[in-house]
């Protein structure tokens, strides 16, 4: 797990059951997020260590027309 300054570095998460596909997240944040084949976003995993990422993460968080998407320092459960 990934830490910054002694805790864990977050995550971009999706909630697939409340996305409509609008697309924001992945204009704000292309880094992290890119639309399939039918417009909805697939969200990279990684912890974001970048602080400027972590800040166009929030923003894509707050833009977020559904409240699909979260940050969290929670590791992915496989």
């Amino acid at each position: 797990m990934t830490e910054l300054a002694g805790r864990t570095a977050p995550r971009l998460r999706l909630d697939p059951t409340r996305c409509d596909g609008a697309g924001y997240c992945a204009e704000i944040i292309p880094e992290l997020v890119r639309l399939d084949d039918w417009g909805y976003p697939m969200v990279e995993p990684r912890p974001i260590e970048d602080p400027r990422l972590l800040r166009l993460a929030s923003r894509a968080v707050g833009q977020c027309p559904r409240v699909a998407l979260a940050l969290t320092a929670q590791p992915e459960r496989r």
